[in-house]
């Protein structure tokens, strides 16, 4: 399983953040017919985009093209179990991706428009987040 996660950082750890109100960026459709568009604000881990990812690959077999809007690029730290107080931020533990609603999270092009409602529910199932399908 390839994991998504940056080649190269310019800063290693970064702020936590809030995110809050909808997304600017990424709500239109641009290289496939349909998507899916998040309702929520979550932050998605780069499992969870790998998951859907899968589940959507796995039921169009070898038809269609698949693009992924979002890539995490923002890391999320931990410290180890059993860490006393204090001793500085953790170590990176895994990247996530913070989405607002609107954003696209995944377009498809080349199959009908059954077979692509289909796919978005079963990548919807594994997205803690309410999706919506588009058409463009």
């Amino acid at each position: 399983m390839a994991i998504l996660m940056p080649k190269k950082v310019k800063h290693r750890k970064w702020h936590r953040s809030k995110s809050k109100g909808l997304s600017t960026r990424g709500t239109e459709l641009d290289f496939g017919s349909f998507g899916l568009v998040a309702m929520e604000t979550l932050w998605i881990t780069a499992r969870q985009i790998e998951a859907a990812r899968r589940a959507i690959i796995r039921y169009l077999k070898k038809g269609g093209k698949l693009w992924v809007r979002i890539f995490p690029d923002k890391p999320v730290t931990k410290k180890g179990t059993e860490v006393p107080m204090g001793g500085g931020k953790g170590s990176v533990d895994h990247y996530v991706f913070p989405i607002k609603p609107g954003r696209i999270i995944f377009e498809l092009d080349g199959v009908k428009e059954e077979t692509a409602k289909e796919a978005f529910r079963k990548a919807s199932d594994k997205l803690p987040i309410k999706t919506k399908f588009i058409k463009k």
